[in-house]
C-alpha cells in the first residue's frame, strides 16, 4: 500500500493539518493555483454594448463585452449597473449580461465610469 498521497491521485480525507491545504482543491498551498486570481483580459480598450436572444428563447439581454476588468471588479460593476437598470443580470466568462434592452443606459454609465464605448448590432 502506497502512502504517498500526492503522487497516488487520491484526495485527502481528513487531516487535521488542514491550514497548509487548499480547501478548493486538497493541494499545499504552496502547490495551488485554483486560488490565484487570473489577469484581467487585453483587449483593444473598447467596451462593446450589444442585444442578443441567441439561446434565450426569444428574451433578449444586453451584453457589454471587453470590460477591462478582473473578476471580481466586474462583478461589482455588473451589481451597479443591474442596479441602475432596474434589472437582473450576470457576469459569464468576463461578459456582462443585462436582462431586457438597456442598450443606451449601459453605453452612457460605461462613458461616465471612464470606458470608451461602441455599440454593436443593429
Amino acid at each position: 500500500m502506497n502512502n504517498n498521497h500526492s503522487d497516488s491521485g487520491s484526495r485527502l480525507v481528513y487531516s487535521s493539518e488542514t491550514s497548509q491545504l487548499c480547501e478548493n482543491c486538497g493541494k499545499p498551498r504552496a502547490k495551488c493555483r485554483c486560488r490565484q486570481k487570473p489577469a484581467a483580459p487585453s483587449g483593444d480598450g473598447i467596451v462593446r454594448v450589444g442585444r442578443e436572444t441567441k439561446g434565450r428563447k426569444g428574451k433578449g439581454v444586453t451584453l457589454a463585452t471587453g470590460i477591462p476588468l478582473d473578476e471580481d471588479a466586474l462583478k461589482v460593476l455588473a451589481k451597479q449597473l443591474k442596479a441602475k437598470c432596474g434589472s437582473g443580470g450576470t457576469v459569464k466568462n468576463g461578459v456582462i449580461e443585462i436582462q431586457g434592452d438597456h442598450r443606451e443606459l449601459l453605453m452612457e454609465e460605461l462613458k461616465n465610469a471612464g470606458f470608451t464605448v461602441k455599440r454593436t448590432g443593429g
